[in-house]
């Protein structure tokens, strides 16, 4: 396997492992479950480490999975537009449609990976009985749906992901080009690289999170094929009995706008936003660390060093 797969693996697993407990507070807020309830409400109720970890195992091992194809896809794509790219983690001189582009195109790869991981996750985390996980939830969804049932949301999830990726590469780039420093010290490129991921994570985030959300309440309609009825608002549930089944994209993004109105669409945006920053400070900083250190190991010694 190429450094830049294990780089995107390791540096994807550790991102889940630091923000799954925001992002479980970030789902349950978009489902519309306790609208009226404070950020401080909604964190007592995850205080057990259980709940805080709830719904993790399959982003965990499907993320890291989902992170190396998508490092590896955008490398190889922007090498493929630009032949003068010698290193795709400096495309320094690279014009910046070009990064957007190769980012889209790598998170329309990571679908394959990131639609049925995204599923998993979400039932997971909107399941209140605690010996839910994600394999009891993958076995429910296959029961019930097939293995063409994992990839339910599926569309809104490759929209998501390729225009997300697409401001997630570029905001990085962008961010990294404004602070250059060519005397900077090690010490303020590792602030640099923090700095620029995190911001990398929100701008990503706030360009579709009202895709996300929407992503969100589709799949939500799924819980035990019957709760969400019961969980939703009266509108909801007259929308999907109306459906004789579940709502597609169009009709969830109508419904949560005639009911709730624009701000439905941005519920749960801040503490989204804090997880991105974090999350994806450390994600940068891990790949970017460990592409040196696989690339220092995989360079072969001249005579000198060999003596």
């Amino acid at each position: 396997m190429s450094s830049d797969f294990w780089a995107g693996y390791l540096s994807g697993a550790l991102g889940i492992i630091i923000g799954n407990p925001l992002d479980v507070i970030k789902v349950q807020l978009q489902a519309g479950h306790s609208r009226d309830v404070s950020t401080q409400s909604q964190l007592s109720r995850f205080e057990r480490a259980s709940s805080l970890v709830r719904g993790a195992a399959a982003p965990i091992l499907g993320y890291g999975a989902l992170n190396a194809l998508l490092f590896v896809a955008y490398n190889r794509s922007l090498m493929a537009m630009d032949s003068t790219i010698a290193d795709p983690t400096n495309p320094a001189g690279v014009p910046l449609y070009k990064i957007w582009l190769a980012g889209a195109i790598g998170g329309l790869a990571s679908w394959t990976i990131s639609s049925p991981t995204e599923f998993i996750k979400c039932r997971a985390q909107l399941d209140s009985r605690p010996e839910v996980s994600s394999w009891s939830v993958a076995k429910d969804i296959y029961r019930n749906r097939g293995w063409r049932g994992l990839y339910f949301g599926g569309g809104i999830t490759s929209a998501r992901d390729s225009i997300g990726y697409g401001f997630y590469f570029w905001s990085y780039e962008i961010c990294k080009r404004f602070m250059t420093n060519e005397n900077e010290t090690s010490h303020q490129a590792t602030l640099k690289i923090l700095l620029c991921g995190g911001i990398a994570g929100i701008v990503t985030w706030g360009s579709v999170f009202p895709l996300d959300m929407v992503k969100t309440r589709l799949q939500a309609q799924t819980m035990h094929d019957t709760s969400f009825t019961q969980t939703g608002t009266t509108e909801n549930q007259n929308l999907l009995r109306q459906s004789r089944g579940t709502l597609n994209s169009f009709q969830v993004a109508r419904g949560v706008y005639q009911t709730e109105g624009m701000a439905a669409f941005y519920r749960g945006l801040g503490i989204c936003s804090i997880r991105a920053f974090i999350v994806n400070a450390v994600q940068w900083a891990a790949y970017e660390w460990l592409m040196r250190s696989f690339n220092d190991a995989s360079t072969p010694l001249s005579g000198a060093d060999r003596l």
